[in-house]
């Protein structure tokens, strides 16, 4: 079946996470994910705020990133940039994976961590009233060979996250379909894949959907949704 333009949209996230962002650039790529229904926007924490007034009664979520985009905090760091994130307006929360200490074997460390930013999250949407605010946890999958990413799938499922997602954008290499392939074969039903990084087009788009993500993290939305519109024409 052939994938209707209001379906592409909800698997956006409209992802604005350069350093000289401003509040003018905020505030235009809410207005774009307001006009396009994108599922949300993923912005830096301290647009958090902004962006959940500027998006207050649409159907357009908040998602901010944690530790990002070298994923080397420490966990109480984590955990409290976690917390933070939620109580100042975040519907969505994406926390970069210890990626030094998953390449140094610390397993362990890596699996607690996961765990311990889940369970913060979830205490603190409950205690703020908010609903389900969901957990994705970026791995950067150019970094870990097959066997590895196989681990990492069951450890960050076994941590109670709700997505994986492949990459930062800022790492050596974004999502390809091998890889978004492998993370939906490995995981269970009840956790999404989040393809982001080097999505530019709708082909591409459609391949990674195609593929099994349920998700697309892409600075390219806007263009991406214009194309799709003319080759629907």
């Amino acid at each position: 079946m052939a994938l209707r333009i209001e379906e592409l949209a909800k698997t956006i996230d409209h992802t604005l996470l350069k350093p000289d962002v401003t509040r003018a650039d905020i505030e235009r790529l809410c207005e774009e994910a307001r006009h396009h229904h994108f599922a949300s926007v993923c912005v830096f924490p301290y647009y958090v705020p902004l962006a959940a007034t500027l998006l207050k009664s649409h159907d357009v979520k908040v998602s901010t990133v944690i530790s990002f985009p070298f994923g080397g905090d420490t966990t109480r760091t984590k955990v409290r940039a976690a917390e933070n994130a939620v109580g100042i307006g975040a519907d969505e929360v994406e926390c970069v994976m210890n990626i030094g200490a998953m390449l140094s074997g610390n397993f362990r460390l890596v699996r607690d961590e996961i765990a311990s930013v889940v369970r913060s999250v979830r205490m603190k949407s409950v205690n703020v009233g908010k609903g389900l605010v969901l957990v994705k946890v970026i791995m950067e999958t150019a970094y870990f060979d097959k066997k590895m990413k196989k681990l990492a799938c069951k450890m960050i499922e076994d941590g109670g996250a709700d997505f994986v997602k492949t990459s930062t954008g800022f790492g050596p290499e974004g999502a390809t379909v091998a890889d978004v392939e492998l993370l939906r074969d490995e995981l269970s039903e009840n956790l999404g894949v989040k393809a982001a990084g080097g999505i530019r087009t709708s082909e591409d788009a459609e391949t990674m959907i195609n593929a099994g993500a349920a998700r697309l993290g892409t600075s390219h939305a806007v263009e991406i949704m214009n194309e799709f519109a003319e080759q629907k024409e």
